[in-house]
């Protein structure tokens, strides 16, 4: 057995999953050196960057990888499933003061697309570095963004260390998606479309709301120049 691909997965999806940490990291500093004025703008402007981002993943790995893998009943069945999920989970954390729709964000985001990481590193490795590259670029932002709300109104926040355990999950979830037979295609697709639809809403709900700024033209910059990264590597594929 050829267990070079193994490898690739697992390396590839463990350095997009550093990016992680490192976001969240970077959302600490900003509080301890910006000032509040620039801490303000460059917060907006990072929160605008995740949501395009997440939006690209969406649009252009997501969906299109998990609808590939089911007919089209199923597909938008497990879409609206998704949605409707995570509503009521964001729902019960809401009702229990918790703050964690980004973290949620993030890893409805990270852990399906490395499964799709995986799935692609047999059959088209310059597109699975391609993707293991979005999800990097992704990560970022939206580790600071985790971070960032899981601090509002004066709480610590959770350490660290709770970021560096999220990244050993994606070399997992790559490692699955590599493994699994052709015949759980279906399952694959299922979690990709679940994922879908449980971002959308809550980009709609959490994460775009939290964009808007007045006199500055940066937030909206930021989504487009979010979803442009992810329509780049798209179109480089």
């Amino acid at each position: 057995m050829d267990i070079a691909p193994h490898w690739a997965a697992l390396g590839l999806a463990t350095l997009a999953g550093l990016s992680i940490p490192l976001g969240a990291w970077l959302a600490v500093w900003r509080v301890n050196v910006l000032p509040a004025w620039l801490g303000s703008e460059l917060r907006h402007g990072v929160i605008a960057f995740g949501a395009g981002a997440l939006l690209a993943a969406v649009a252009l790995v997501l969906l299109p990888e998990g609808s590939a893998r089911l007919a089209a009943a199923p597909a938008i069945g497990w879409f609206l499933a998704g949605g409707i999920g995570f509503a009521l989970v964001d729902r019960a954390i809401a009702a229990r003061g918790g703050k964690a729709a980004q973290f949620l964000a993030m890893m409805m985001d990270y852990l399906p697309e490395a499964m799709a990481l995986g799935a692609l590193i047999t059959g088209d490795m310059p597109t699975a570095v391609l993707v293991a590259a979005l999800i990097a670029l992704q990560n970022l932002p939206e580790g600071f963004n985790a971070m960032r709300e899981m601090r509002q109104g004066g709480d610590h926040g959770p350490p660290l260390g709770l970021f560096f355990l999220m990244v050993p999950l994606g070399p997992i979830a790559a490692c699955i998606g590599l493994l699994l037979p052709p015949t759980y295609d279906p399952v694959t697709g299922a979690v990709m479309m679940l994922a879908s639809g449980g971002i959308i809403y809550l980009m709609f709900q959490d994460i775009a709301p939290e964009v808007p700024l007045e006199n500055t033209m940066l937030p909206p910059f930021g989504a487009i120049l979010g979803f442009g990264v992810g329509l780049a590597g798209h179109l480089l594929i």
